[in-house]
């Protein structure tokens, strides 16, 4: 009985134990990084949202694409239009966020899937910006 409770105990404790690990890699974290990181949240809410849509989870797949949308809304909020390319990702991230409610609205795997795509190349511009820069 000992053993089981004991390993119990341990299963239990796993999700404290990387909640803490992902607050730690979040505290210490670039600004760089972090960038890094909502995209490849937003990326992963919106596949939730996909496989939600497909499973007909309506609430499911409408928490997932809020989840994208707040995203995509802060890095609206945290653009600096004091440069010219940032009024280039505004207008990406605007439409982002219709395609989004559209997608919200009529549960469209085909928009999300859309989404997705943009998200991908963009964290993935990101990412080779990142690796330049460290040159």
């Amino acid at each position: 009985m000992d053993c089981i409770e004991e390993r119990q105990g341990a299963i239990m404790a796993l999700p404290g134990a990387y909640a803490q690990y992902n607050n730690s890699k979040i505290m210490t974290a670039s600004p760089a990084e972090l960038t890094l990181m909502l995209y490849d949240g937003a990326i992963k809410f919106c596949n939730i949202a996909i496989v939600a849509v497909e499973q007909k989870d309506i609430q499911k797949a409408h928490t997932n694409i809020v989840k994208t949308e707040r995203i995509i809304d802060y890095f609206r909020q945290t653009l600096d239009m004091n440069y010219e390319v940032a009024q280039d990702f505004e207008r990406v991230y605007s439409y982002l966020s219709q395609r989004l409610t559209q997608a919200n609205v009529k549960k469209d795997r085909e928009i999300l899937e859309e989404v997705n795509q943009h998200l991908h190349a963009m964290r993935d511009t990101w990412k080779q910006v990142m690796e330049a820069n460290k040159q």
